[in-house]
């Protein structure tokens, strides 16, 4: 769409003011121009009763801004001045100043299209070669980039990305220079992992990439296990906001148990309404925010000035060469033309300026520069906008030069023809451009193929107040693999006023080692208790969700934040337990040998015939191995013990068990053959009675066999049982073999106690009948006993057991059988004779007597 010309009447330009929106001001002539809108004055409206649209009276420069306008011409004249780039063309601009105002923004754009300072649409006064491009605030660029568009102007912005600009469809023609901010989020939430705060709060403004923001940061923070403590929202379309909104964000912020607070958002979305309570905020809060606020403001409303200890996130990129020379070179003498280089001199350094011209200073300080301005006013470090400005700047350079390139290839230039540059044919090499700006950083237009921002992080020193002085304490970046993303210098930061040390940002303290976390009812997962780790479980970290338990051979510690090898026990020879056992079955080993010593040195006696030596040698040669096989419970547990230590244990019980049955049953049958008739007698003399022992021998060695062919003992081990130690053991393999051979020793035990029970009331001179039901109730007992005992231990408390109950046992055996006459043998033996048998049977005269020896019917 083409401009229409207007009669040159309507185009009389109105009288010149410094100070009025309608000097659109500053320009520099060249071949192919530029325009460009930079917010670098502030305007009040005051509005009549009469006349509701008012008009605009200049308020102040905004210092800061200013230096936009300056990388302008720092990157027009280094262009210029490159024979390789536009080496035929000069690149020259128009300067508007801009509003953050939807009216006066595109007041301005009219201005611009028409040249008129009340324009009207499609006609236009300008004379002369037309702007190419124009270059403008991403909230400019808002405003204004819907008129622009239907002349399909390309648009590039320097400000931060915009996801309304970022819709190609609506906004075709609209080319944004910032880096994409994806990994802002994750910068920020692995900056907080570094610190451990996991307790912080947000204010971020309602502007669109403020929601973005909230949402990305929200996801990474759940990600990782961290806590939002509250979200304060500016309402930045709010024009006057309420008394008690002005109050309640401040209140709700200082009477948080966060430290840290995030703040997103630009300087202009932070008004002076939102902030003007903030002070008490100042100290003992860790701000972490990004460049896009910024901390050199002059706006003493806007107390960031204050923000000491601010840690800042600023898109990564190198420093241009040359820059910082040129700001301290640049002077309205060099600059003779520029008005606004001149209006800013005359505001900076407080020296008058002509109305007549804009341009003619007076009392100025001579050789001023603006390295002499404080940082507040003007900061010589090349901002984000200037350093944006100066690549989109580049950018066109380099797309205007590839299509002129094209140009001449299709149809060359005739000397002395002029140059036409189409605006629309400049949007196919805008979107495919790639290059690499004087600095070395890559530039790339297309907001699909744009790579994710890394960042450095700088801490704000202003202590002394008005020292303003960021340094750079850390970097993140996207790309290193994680855990190598964000690097710091922790001793580079100074913290807050109220600080002193790295401060902590947390709901709960720190479950430590020892300790797991339990999340409490309703409240965030970053707000817990503590409580200790259970048994055999440890917590090594501090917060951890859950305890984790020790391996079976290894145990927590007391504190239970470790794991400590277990030691390897047994029922050793060492243990006091296994020595006191060992010592109790050896000396009850050579008291049974002694025993069947003086039995075999006493055996013509009485009382050794009528006690049938042969199953007493029998019953003394069982008890013996009974006493020895407990050696084999004691010591360390190796297949051979284990296979034979039950084995061992059930064959000899078995044989002194049946051996006891044998002399039980040849008291009875003794007894009956004193009756008339043949037939007990006849038994008593073949020795049946004997017979018992291998019988019952075989059965017991049959199902010791089957137990060994099916589910053999072996060695195992018991790391439960007793704390801090691993238990080796026998593991009986079959436990339905095991208790069948207990069973079968049990059901014997029981028939012989029972036998030796009915003849407990027979004769007892020299006989046994009663000390046999004795040493069985004995045997029982100790064996009944066993049982539950045996099942409720464990270990070798359990092996402790069993050796004890096979002492025991035997012992009873031993002590009711042999003692009695083990007494009369050696203490009185002159009771041991055939004249006490005689007088103590006619003393007995009306009870039968009945003589037990080898032979029961000699007489």
């Amino acid at each position: 769409m083409e401009f229409n010309k207007l009669p040159c009447l309507v185009c009389q330009p109105h009288g010149l003011n410094c100070f009025h929106l309608e000097n659109h001001g500053n320009s520099k002539d060249g071949d192919v121009l530029l325009t460009a809108f930079f917010p670098i004055y502030l305007y009040t409206i005051k509005m009549d009763t009469y006349h509701p649209g008012g008009q605009p009276t200049f308020t102040r420069i905004q210092f800061k801004n200013f230096q936009y306008l300056l990388a302008l011409v720092f990157a027009v004249e280094e262009i210029n001045r490159n024979p390789h780039l536009l080496p035929n063309l000069t690149l020259g601009f128009d300067f508007y100043n801009g509003i953050h105002s939807n009216r006066w923004t595109l007041e301005n754009a009219f201005a611009w299209l028409t040249g008129l300072d009340r324009g009207i649409p499609n006609y236009t006064c300008k004379r002369g070669g037309k702007a190419v491009a124009v270059i403008s605030e991403t909230s400019i660029s808002v405003q204004m980039g819907t008129l622009l568009e239907l002349y399909r102007i390309p648009q590039l912005t320097f400000g931060p990305l915009d996801p309304l600009l970022s819709d190609s469809s609506q906004f075709p023609s609209v080319y944004q220079m910032a880096s994409k901010d994806t990994s802002l989020a994750l910068a920020m939430v692995s900056l907080m992992l570094h610190f451990g705060w996991t307790w912080v709060g947000l204010v971020v403004s309602d502007k669109q990439e403020g929601v973005a923001f909230l949402s990305d940061l929200r996801a990474e923070m759940q990600e990782h296990g961290l806590c939002l403590a509250f979200v304060e929202v500016i309402a930045v379309f709010q024009i006057q906001p309420s008394a008690e909104g002005r109050h309640r964000m401040p209140t709700r912020i200082s009477s948080s148990s966060a430290s840290v607070v995030i703040l997103f958002g630009d300087t202009g979305s932070l008004t002076y309404e939102s902030f003007q309570t903030w002070q008490s905020l100042i100290t003992w809060k860790v701000w972490v925010t990004t460049s896009r606020l910024d901390f050199s403001s002059s706006e003493q409303h806007f107390l960031l000035h204050s923000f000491h200890g601010a840690l800042i996130f600023s898109n990564h990129r190198r420093e241009i060469p040359g820059f910082q020379h040129f700001l301290q070179t640049a002077t309205p003498a060099k600059y003779p033309e520029d008005v606004y280089l001149a209006l800013f001199w005359s505001l900076a350094f407080h020296c008058p300026i002509s109305n007549a011209d804009c341009r003619t200073l007076q009392g100025c300080p001579p050789n001023a520069s603006l390295d002499w301005l404080p940082w507040e006013e003007f900061d010589m470090t090349m901002s984000d906008g200037s350093y944006h400005i100066y690549n989109t700047v580049h950018a066109i350079a380099h797309s205007l030069h590839k299509m002129h390139q094209r140009d001449s290839e299709v149809q060359p230039r005739r000397p002395g023809g002029k140059t036409v540059t189409s605006r629309w044919q400049l949007h196919y090499f805008l979107k495919s451009l790639q290059f690499t700006n004087p600095a070395g950083d890559p530039v790339n237009l297309d907001q699909k193929r744009k790579p994710a921002a890394a960042y450095d992080i700088f801490n704000f020193w202003n202590f002394p107040e008005g020292l303003g002085h960021k340094v750079k304490v850390g970097h993140f970046s996207p790309y290193n693999p994680p855990g190598q993303q964000l690097s710091v210098s922790e001793e580079l930061i100074e913290w807050a006023t109220g600080i002193t040390q790295t401060p902590h940002s947390v709901c709960s303290a720190s479950c430590g080692p020892g300790f797991r976390k339990t999340a409490r009812e309703g409240e965030p997962v970053c707000c817990f208790d503590c409580i200790p780790c259970p048994d055999n479980k440890i917590a090594n970290e501090t917060d951890m969700d859950q305890c984790v338990a020790c391996p079976d051979n290894q145990h927590a510690n007391a504190e239970h934040d470790q794991c400590l090898d277990k030691k390897v026990t047994f029922l050793a020879f060492n243990d006091p337990l296994g020595m006191a056992l060992a010592c109790m079955a050896l000396s009850l080993s050579v008291l049974t040998a002694a025993t069947l010593g003086v039995f075999v040195r006493h055996q013509d006696t009485p009382i050794v015939k009528a006690n049938n030596h042969t199953l007493s040698y029998m019953l003394l040669i069982s008890l013996l191995l009974c006493f020895l096989c407990s050696f084999l419970f004691i010591g360390r547990p190796n297949t051979a013990t284990c296979l034979l230590r039950q084995i061992t244990f059930a064959l000899v019980f078995t044989l002194a068990v049946s051996a006891v049955l044998a002399k039980t049953i040849t008291v009875v049958l003794a007894f009956k053959a004193m009756k008339p008739g043949r037939t007990m007698r006849r038994l008593l003399v073949s020795g049946a009675p004997n017979a018992v022992i291998p019988i019952c021998f075989l059965i017991q060695l049959t199902l010791c066999g089957i137990w060994l062919a099916t589910s053999p003992p072996f060695v195992d081990t018991d790391a439960h049982s007793e704390h801090g130690h691993i238990i080796l053991l026998c593991n009986e393999g079959s436990i339905t073999a095991f208790y069948c051979v207990l069973g079968f020793l049990g059901s014997l035990a029981l028939g012989t106690f029972t036998v030796a029970f009915l003849a407990r009331k027979l004769p007892d001179t020299f006989n046994e009948a009663k000390f046999l039901t004795f040493s069985m109730l004995v045997f029982c007992s100790v064996w009944v006993t066993f049982l539950p005992v045996y099942q409720s231990s464990k270990g070798k408390v359990m092996v402790a057991v069993e050796v004890f109950s096979i002492l025991a046992s035997g012992v009873g055996l031993l002590g009711c059988i042999f003692v009695p006459k083990c007494y009369i043998i050696l203490l009185k033996p002159e009771r041991n004779s055939l004249q006490v048998l005689k007088a103590t049977r006619d003393s007995q005269r009306n009870r039968p007597t009945v003589m037990l020896s080898s032979n029961p019917l000699s007489p």
